[in-house]
């Protein structure tokens, strides 16, 4: 392997301060110095595409593309990302190869007109680019405005400063990473406002058969967010998961065994269908693939007719 091992990330702080805690893994475990290896910020069309939601740009995958370019083209070795942002299928030649112990998978709410959502005025203003927290907001509340808010997370706090909305939803881990849990005025429960799966969790993707790299990754996996992951991952995948359908699902892992709760909801909030399940942990993909059947199933195909 080469003396430096680059580490692809978006420009983001956000996404910065997951590549260093990456490199400060890869470090610890291999006693590494910092020079032997390179952050490569790699910009791309989700970050620039500012002017309206990804549904309509094209997908989470523009989070992604241009890092994944990098990676086939050789010029990283690794890509570290927020396991939200990914595709549930990915270029061939890589992988998902690691995930970093997952943080707290719950949203946050920052408020300005009130600390908790149920406690907002009628008609105030939620901002949020999510679908699926959109969709939750509604049917929680089907009195408020939900206005669309792109934008890192610095970006997204900035609007509610300047007064765009009364409220946002971000990702707590999120925040936690950035050192911006003083902002939380609420925490959304898991039950009630499921998150959207891979939340929370940092995935590093690699090049297939790279064996090298590979080796170096196995130190810094977390197998109990692997198989989660997976669980969530094959549940998405299996109902066609994009940044047009509102989804949400996790999974815990305890005792050798995976804990899955999952929804689809309409973006309007008003129609939703749950299922939860469990089973052997080393089953996990297995048994997200057929939550998503089962979901499906309660929901008929009509569901889906017109904004799947």
């Amino acid at each position: 392997m080469q003396t430096t091992l680059k580490i692809g990330t978006r420009g983001s702080p956000l996404a910065l301060a997951q590549a260093h805690e990456t490199q400060a893994r890869l470090m610890a475990a291999h006693g590494l110095p910092e020079d032997a290896f390179e952050v490569v910020v790699i910009s791309t069309s989700g970050d620039r595409i500012q002017d309206r939601p990804l549904s309509e740009a094209g997908g989470k995958g523009l989070f992604t593309k241009e890092i994944e370019e990098a990676l086939l083209e050789r010029r990283i070795d690794i890509a570290v990302h927020s396991s939200k942002d990914m595709p549930t299928l990915l270029p061939d030649g890589l992988e998902l190869s690691a995930f970093l112990p997952r943080e707290d998978a719950r949203d946050a709410f920052i408020g300005k007109a009130a600390k908790a959502i149920v406690e907002l005025p009628q008609g105030a203003k939620v901002g949020s680019s999510s679908l699926r927290r959109q969709a939750l907001i509604r049917r929680m509340r089907p009195d408020l405005d939900v206005v669309m808010f792109r934008g890192n997370v610095q970006t997204r706090l900035r609007k509610l400063d300047e007064g765009v909305a009364d409220g946002t939803i971000l990702a707590y881990a999120g925040l936690k990473r950035l050192g911006l849990e003083h902002v939380v005025t609420d925490l959304m429960p898991l039950e009630t406002f499921p998150p959207a799966p891979g939340q929370g969790a940092i995935g590093i993707e690699t090049r297939i058969g790279d064996g090298d790299v590979e080796k170096m990754l196995t130190a810094i996996h977390d197998l109990a967010t692997g198989q989660a992951l997976a669980c969530e991952r094959a549940f998405l995948a299996a109902l066609d998961g994009s940044c047009r359908t509102p989804i949400a699902g996790h999974a815990t892992i305890a005792e050798e065994t995976v804990f899955f709760a999952g929804l689809i909801i309409s973006p309007d909030g008003t129609d939703w269908h749950e299922v939860k399940t469990q089973g052997p942990a080393g089953d996990a993909a297995l048994i997200g693939a057929d939550a998503a059947r089962t979901v499906r199933a309660k929901a008929g195909e009509k569901f889906f007719d017109g904004w799947a």
